[in-house]
């Protein structure tokens, strides 16, 4: 029988203005954006709605503004009563969207949690010492290998294996330029750096890994209403208890999604709705599998047209 995931996206989707539309136009996501000031301490929402492009960038910013937009936009879904997923999944950030869905831990809990992640992650990591980029058509072997000899004692990686045609690696700044150069003598389509204020998913991120560890420790999880495929494994889990460790260890380990869409997809999910802000993982299912139908909820629009879909 043919399932759907709900896939919740990262940081790089944020955009100014995201969520507005929702927060006009549902009391379910009005009532998150109010749970979301209230839990931070200041105005989450209008920062998402007016603040400038260079303060939602901010890691300590981007983390919640995504979360709580896409949480919106799931609260909204609910009161449209959509049908429930099979499976949640998220990309990095996007897997404490997935758990507040799947009921392991509560919105608070998680837009709190990726508030400090954010900070730590930044903090880790003084500005300009690391570096991410992006590899555009080479196979993952190639990229490790290309990696390992371009550390020369120095941290790089693959930070972010998004589907066949797309790997992201990091580490120190001066070693991913090594590795830049590496790989488009091997073939690389495009080995781009990306503008990301920390090197996020190598090891690089140890001291945030430990520093959340302790907040990790200190929540509550509870068992999930459905599988999530962590980002960790890339295997599906339903038990609370499972999620701290494989948060922790998230911070500082390659994201697996492409490995994750398989995953889905060798499980019949044949539908994934990307929930909140942008289209950047649908836009990498499509490149892992065209047969796939994605859809997205990030404006009232879109919710209607997925829920006709389903």
């Amino acid at each position: 029988m043919a399932k759907t995931a709900y896939i919740f996206p990262g940081q790089g989707s944020q955009t100014v203005g995201m969520g507005k539309d929702l927060f006009d136009n549902f009391a379910a996501a009005r009532d998150v954006f109010a749970e979301a000031d209230d839990a931070l301490g200041f105005s989450l929402s209008e920062m998402c709605f007016s603040g400038t492009a260079e303060d939602l960038a901010l890691t300590a910013n981007t983390q919640p503004a995504i979360l709580t937009v896409s949480i919106a936009a799931f609260r909204a879904m609910e009161s449209e009563n959509f049908p429930l997923p099979d499976f949640v999944a998220g990309h990095s950030l996007g897997e404490y969207s997935a758990l507040v869905a799947a009921n392991a831990m509560s919105f608070a809990d998680a837009v709190k949690t990726v508030r400090k992640r954010g900070t730590y992650m930044q903090e880790a990591v003084p500005v300009g010492v690391g570096a991410m980029a992006a590899i555009l058509g080479l196979p993952l072997e190639t990229v490790e290998i290309a990696c390992a000899e371009a550390a020369e004692g120095e941290i790089c990686s693959p930070a972010n294996i998004n589907s066949p045609a797309q790997i992201v690696i990091a580490g120190n700044a001066a070693a991913v330029d090594r590795a830049i150069e590496v790989l488009k003598t091997r073939g690389a389509k495009r080995a781009i750096k990306l503008n990301v204020s920390a090197p996020f998913h190598c090891d690089l991120m140890f001291p945030a890994q430990e520093r959340l560890a302790k907040d990790l420790a200190a929540i509550n999880f509870q068992d999930l209403r459905f599988p999530i495929i962590e980002n960790v494994s890339a295997e599906a889990n339903m038990k609370g208890e499972r999620v701290k460790t494989a948060l922790t260890e998230q911070v500082s380990s390659p994201v697996l999604w492409a490995q994750t869409i398989e995953n889905l997809i060798s499980e019949n999910v044949e539908t994934f709705v990307e929930v909140g802000a942008g289209k950047i993982l649908s836009g990498l299912v499509r490149q892992i599998n065209r047969d796939v139908r994605c859809l997205n909820v990030e404006t009232t629009e879109s919710l209607k047209n997925a829920l006709q879909s389903l």
